[in-house]
């Protein structure tokens, strides 16, 4: 029977009928020999097959009518009950106008025997088909739970309506491995409570809860993860060793039942998330609504979500521009199924080539430009500086000019803290752009009048080439982590809310400013690490080890949103300030970024990094063989310093 039951075997619908119609027929004659004191004798030579065959047709077709056998009993509910209780009683009434008016006077009948029979067996018979529902319900759990498997104690975080929902749904679950022990909880007007005869604890009990009874799993509803209190639990979860699970909302259910393959193990993403970011969406409606938009490295981390996000405004057009052809195509077909109705051009091209980017612009004239296409890998650029000359510095001058040229309303670099006092030849390289872009504020050839705007933020989460994703591939092969550095900190940002920021800095803009975004609280780089393992299900250094391997080339312990000499103003958003940097004239630029092209040309990496160096006096590098540049410079300032 466990094996019929736990294989999602169900009892025939006409079996829970027959089963109802013999609860039916008992009860009614129960009760008509109770009223008549069981004078066997008098019964049977009166009307009593009649009476008992009249009241199970009319019942039979009344609970056929409102489908009471159709349910599965082992899921029965309070809805089941209630409509059992009026399928009950809709009968009685029916049997009673039928008796009274057709049965009693042809037979000429006691009434008030009658009455009472009806009262009688109203009470039996909704009792016994409700409890015959409890009765089954309450044997499948037990066959369900107590089946002499081992489970696996768990306990659920909250006590709201999800968390009751998904109590409800593992408990139900055949294939659940599963013991709910209780919900935690931080509201003290719940604690003690019971909810469906399971205890609601304060989640300081936790380490009480898996020392009695040894819980292993905390589960989380995961739409309000970045509740403070919440997040204190879960890091209360890592240091206990219980591991954290997460499900989606009951309303993102499968066909509004919880698949088991819906739990996740939490990500560290969820854990460094910070509360939702609020956005003026007027701002950035007015600025994108019914405009040709351009985005270029629209199939990287960045570009692609500025590609959805930009879509949600309902734009004339947008144009996805990158050289990555799967990827790119990728990004094609989830614009035409999640946007189906807006304009969008797929556009491969290298921001290198000018005659390329040239044909698009003649193409499409784009009024807005967000361009995010660059090269991010520090080790990777500081092994090849042309190529990151190339893509960050020439590239972007190629975009900016084409903008001016076909008179774009504004355009909106992305950049990077790396930019800030640069220390390899990716941050240096970017650092130029920036310096380009701010640089064409008061420049004659801007007679479009076109807004630059410039925003620089830190790392973000889960982007390609992050270091969650490689931690992540590490545990799954059974370790060990590679750290740089012990000390080594860094600033995360989810992209979705780096994006929501890129957006709202560019409806600010006038041109001219670099936005810098509030961080947040910087992470340790060996805590991430930690945590990361620990969400795993598995303890640091015993089952996956941490290896520092040293810092790599241009890597710095730790990065800076502002310059040397610079400093920051606020802005009407709490989370974006207006960067005060050093700025330079717009002839001077063009001279310094003719000149390195021109090296970078010549394939020359030491002629060209020395060339970084001048136009970013503060770019020192780190860790690089790049260093000997920084010296030489220093005896030729000395040299100059003593000449005057």
């Amino acid at each position: 029977m466990r094996k019929y039951l736990l294989f999602d075997k169900v009892v025939p619908r006409w079996m829970i009928m027959l089963l109802d119609v013999f609860i039916i027929t008992w009860s009614f004659t129960t009760a008509y020999f109770i009223v008549h004191r069981f004078e066997f004798v008098g019964i049977l030579r009166g009307f009593f097959f009649i009476y008992t065959g009249l009241y199970v047709i009319v019942a039979a077709i009344v609970m056929f009518s409102m489908r009471i056998h159709s349910g599965l009993i082992r899921y029965s509910n309070t809805r089941d009950m209630l409509r059992i209780f009026a399928a009950t009683f809709i009968t009685t009434i029916i049997y009673g106008i039928v008796a009274y008016f057709w049965v009693i006077p042809v037979l000429k009948t006691d009434v008030f025997s009658l009455n009472l029979i009806l009262l009688v067996n109203f009470s039996v018979s909704s009792t016994l088909l409700i409890l015959l529902r409890a009765a089954a319900k309450t044997i499948y759990h037990y066959m369900v739970n107590y089946s002499g498997d081992k489970k696996i104690a768990i306990v659920i975080y909250g006590s709201d309506n999800n968390a009751i929902l998904l109590k409800q749904a593992l408990v139900n679950s055949a294939q659940s491995s599963f013991s709910v022990i209780g919900f935690v909880d931080d509201n003290t007007k719940k604690i003690n409570k019971e909810i469906s005869g399971t205890m609601i604890y304060h989640i300081a009990k936790l380490g009480q809860l898996k020392k009695k009874h040894k819980v292993e799993k905390l589960i989380v509803v995961n739409n309000q993860l970045d509740e403070k209190e919440k997040k204190a639990a879960l890091e209360t979860c890592l240091a206990l060793g219980i591991q954290v699970l997460t499900v989606p909302p009951s309303d993102q259910w499968i066909y509004g039942k919880l698949n088991l393959n819906q739990l996740k193990d939490l990500k560290i993403e969820d854990l460094l998330q910070r509360k939702p970011i609020k956005i003026d969406t007027s701002s950035i409606s007015k600025d994108i609504a019914g405009k040709r938009v351009l985005v270029t490295g629209a199939a990287g981390s960045i570009g692609s979500e500025i590609v959805k996000q930009v879509l949600q405004y309902k734009p004339e057009l947008v144009i996805l521009c990158d050289q990555a052809e799967s990827p790119l195509h990728d990004m094609q077909l989830e614009v035409e199924e999640k946007f189906p109705h807006i304009a969008a051009k797929i556009f491969i091209g290298d921001v290198r080539s000018y005659r390329r980017m040239y044909r698009l612009f003649n193409d499409y004239y784009p009024e807005v430009v967000y361009h995010a296409a660059a090269y991010k890998h520090v080790p990777m650029m500081e092994e090849n500086p042309s190529v990151a000359v190339r893509a960050n510095v020439l590239g972007t001058k190629n975009i900016a000019d084409l903008s001016m040229e076909f008179g774009s309303k504004k355009f909106v670099m992305v950049s990077t803290d790396k930019a800030v006092n640069p220390s390899n030849v990716m941050g240096a390289s970017k650092r130029i752009a920036e310096i380009y872009i701010q640089s064409l504020k008061d420049s004659s050839r801007n007679i479009s009048g076109t807004a630059f705007i410039t925003t620089r933020f830190g790392n973000v989460l889960g982007s390609n080439g992050s270091v969650i994703p490689r931690f992540q591939a590490q545990i799954q092969r059974g370790g060990p982590i590679t750290v740089t550095h012990p000390e080594i900190i860094r600033y995360f940002m989810t992209i979705p809310e780096a994006v929501q920021l890129v957006l709202e800095a560019g409806t600010m803009g006038v041109g001219g400013e670099i936005f810098t975004f509030d961080m947040g609280e910087p992470v340790k780089i060996t805590d991430l690490a930690t945590k990361m393992i620990k969400l795993a299900g598995l303890q640091p250094e015993r089952d996956i080890k941490i290896v520092f391997t040293g810092l790599r080339p241009g890597e710095k312990l730790y990065e800076e949103l502002l310059n040397d000499g610079e400093y920051s103003l606020p802005t009407h958003h709490e989370k974006i300030n207006i960067a005060k940097v050093i700025t330079y004239p717009y002839q001077e630029v063009v001279n310094n970024i003719k000149e390195l092209l021109l090296l970078n040309d010549q394939d020359s990496e030491l002629a060209v990094v020395n060339k970084m160096k001048l136009i970013v006096p503060e770019f020192i590098s780190k860790n690089s063989k790049y260093e000997t540049l920084d010296t030489q410079l220093k005896i030729k300032d000395a040299k100059d310093t003593i000449l005057q």
